[in-house]
């Protein structure tokens, strides 16, 4: 008698071949509709599933797990960030959190350097002008931006997306420094050419870009305050495509509107899709949807990486991907 398969709610669409597979696999509950779940939807998906698929616009937190019941064994996140899961209570009650680690770093940095280029070189001010049909040829002072070759980028965090970033910035043309909790390897260094801040405050004082790249924790909340935002030089440029925690937000706008700050380029903001409207406001400031990891291959390679965590999972072992793996 064949065992009985793993109940899996999973809580927005995921791609199809992702989707096709998680049906052939286990007893799985696909979301139809792809809209955000509410807080009580989400108690009662944990309630009826062995497993649940949540992503990024889905807060598990601790009350919400105190009312889940024993079922719930595992939480596959789709996606590698996971501040949107209480891991201290998720390991209080026995259930265990994977992530889809490195799929997205890629992706994330291509994006990364889009947004450098699109926020110097003042490419949305064009679009926006060419399709308003006002464009009457080229001028010589027209649409002047700044070339990125020879400016110093400053990286926030210098994990794997942010290592992918300086590896594209030096192609530019970048000099790369950097600011981390500990310096990474010596090889690495070499490799970029990288020059170690120890003091953020000494680093973003002296940058031309800064990118944040850097996950939201405690420690990183509002890492860039209005007090680091104010010691930025002028014309210097703002780059986000890690989590909009990291940066005040309102003093970005702030700073922005009065004309300290060459300009922002977003893919993340401090509250979802609450955005502050004056920051949208803004000439030079780039704003996109949290674009970075949508590309097709990456996000079939995250929905492949959350197969085989539930399947591992399935077969009595550890998921390969797990986030607190010492702590059940």
């Amino acid at each position: 008698m064949p065992a009985e398969r793993l109940s899996v709610v999973v809580t927005r669409r995921l791609p199809d071949s992702v989707e096709t597979r998680l049906k052939e696999l286990f007893e799985v509950e696909l979301s139809a509709e792809d809209a955000k779940m509410s807080r009580e939807q989400l108690v009662e998906a944990m309630k009826r599933a062995d497993v649940l698929v949540p992503c990024v616009t889905d807060r598990i937190d601790a009350s919400m797990l105190a009312q889940a019941g024993d079922r719930l064994k595992l939480i596959a996140n789709y996606g590698a960030g996971v501040d949107h899961i209480d891991l201290s209570s998720a390991r209080q009650r026995g259930v265990l959190v994977s992530n889809t680690p490195g799929v997205v770093t890629e992706d994330t940095a291509d994006m990364t350097m889009a947004l450098i280029l699109a926020v110097t070189r003042r490419i949305p001010e064009g679009l926006a002008h060419m399709q308003s049909g006002q464009w009457e040829g080229w001028a010589p002072t027209a649409f002047m931006g700044h070339r990125i070759g020879g400016k110093r980028l400053g990286i926030l965090g210098m994990g794997r997306i942010g290592q992918a970033v300086a590896r594209r910035a030096r192609a530019f043309g970048m000099q790369i420094h950097y600011h981390n909790r500990k310096k990474v390897h010596p090889d690495i260094e070499a490799e970029f050419e990288a020059t170690y801040w120890d003091s953020l405050d000494q680093m973003v004082s002296r940058m031309d870009v800064i990118s944040v790249n850097c996950p939201h924790t405690p420690s990183t909340f509002h890492l860039l305050n209005a007090r680091r935002l104010q010691m930025m030089k002028p014309g210097a440029v703002l780059v986000n495509t890690s989590r909009g925690e990291v940066i005040d937000e309102n003093a970005l706008t702030r700073a922005l509107r009065a004309g300290d700050l060459g300009g922002a380029g977003l893919d993340v903001f401090e509250n979802g899709a609450e955005i502050n409207p004056r920051l949208r406001a803004q000439k030079n400031v780039v704003l996109l949807p949290h674009m970075g990891s949508a590309t097709v291959e990456g996000r079939v390679e995250m929905g492949e990486k959350v197969l085989i965590n539930i399947k591992t999972f399935a077969d009595g072992h550890r998921p390969p991907d797990l986030v607190v793996p010492a702590m059940v």
